[in-house]
């Protein structure tokens, strides 16, 4: 026995439009692909250092630890 669908699933939102598509050059490609690179590391950087002073709380601890 099938299953009737809602109605619902048929009415859906009117899409927004679409940002107008401009040519890039190799160049200007390229230049975007390095700025998005630098923005990763810089990203990437700051989590590695988050994750050096989280380890060096846990040496500090471990030395408490050691030391009773």
């Amino acid at each position: 026995m099938p299953t009737q669908k809602s109605s619902d699933a048929k009415a859906t939102p009117a899409k927004p439009e679409r940002k107008k598509w401009i040519k890039k050059s190799p160049v200007e490609v390229v230049f975007e692909q390095a700025d998005k690179l630098k923005g990763e590391i810089a990203e990437l950087e700051g989590q590695l250092a988050a994750k050096r002073r989280q380890l060096q709380k846990f040496e500090e601890a471990r030395k408490l630890f050691e030391s009773a």
